[in-house]
């Protein structure tokens, strides 16, 4: 018995590994999160059981149900794919599902994928470190950081912080950097839906993020970094104010 963790990458089919689309096609069971793109699931081998486990913003929270699905499925002997995107083990809880497996006594197999974390930032010709503005970069959900001094203390002219999940909180996002020590008009890139058809890249200062009229799911990128747009060779000028 095995299951495999598969990242499914950013969102686009032909960013997935060589490795993750041989298990797809050969999948008889998958789990798959929310934001999944329907063109990576038409991978999947005809005939497969899916199982859509995506969890909602504000819903409740169903990871056991989930490990406990894995568990169940593993046992029947067929080959389980947990499809989740991005990375599995960046801020989605593929830890907490290779520890359910292990005690339940089923192996595992990771396949990493691409993190929105990065990938977004380059979608938008952002290098995430760049010698002379950025000596370092830190990535952080905004959901494990409400009321959080940790948030505050990135706050790095130096450093690039790239945030998932943060749209809901953006506004309070940048009061806390703010108060933190980062200048308002720190430059910020936000780009929705990176490598989809619908993908968008705003640019901002720092001081008026909370103002941006901005769509989940979303990377907010946060320092010197965020001015740049090197696919074009340019400094974005809405960021450099």
């Amino acid at each position: 018995m095995t299951v495999y963790l598969v990242g499914a990458g950013p969102g686009a089919a032909d960013l997935l590994t060589v490795r993750a689309v041989r298990i797809l096609e050969r999948a008889e069971v998958v789990v798959h999160d929310r934001l999944v793109e329907t063109e990576v699931l038409d991978l999947v081998a005809r005939g497969a059981e899916v199982h859509d486990v995506g969890k909602t913003p504000g819903g409740p929270d169903n990871q056991s149900a989930i490990n406990a699905l894995l568990v169940a499925t593993a046992r029947t002997g067929r080959t389980v794919v947990r499809l989740k995107g991005g990375d599995p083990f960046l801020f989605g809880r593929g830890g907490e599902e290779l520890e359910a497996l292990a005690e339940a006594g089923i192996d595992a197999e990771v396949v990493p994928g691409i993190t929105s974390a990065f990938f977004a930032p380059l979608a938008a010709g952002i290098p995430v470190t760049h010698r002379g503005r950025s000596c370092g970069v830190a990535v952080v959900t905004a959901r494990g950081c409400e009321r959080d001094p940790e948030l505050a203390r990135l706050a790095r002219a130096d450093l690039t912080i790239v945030i998932l999940m943060g749209v809901a909180r953006r506004g309070a996002i940048a009061r806390e950097l703010i108060e933190g020590g980062l200048d308002p008009a720190t430059p910020v890139a936000v780009v929705e839906r990176a490598s989809t058809p619908t993908e968008r890249v705003q640019r901002s200062a720092l001081g008026d993020l909370g103002s941006l009229r901005v769509a989940a799911p979303a990377v907010i990128v946060v320092g010197a970094v965020a001015a740049l747009d090197l696919a074009r060779g340019a400094v974005a000028a809405a960021s450099a104010r």
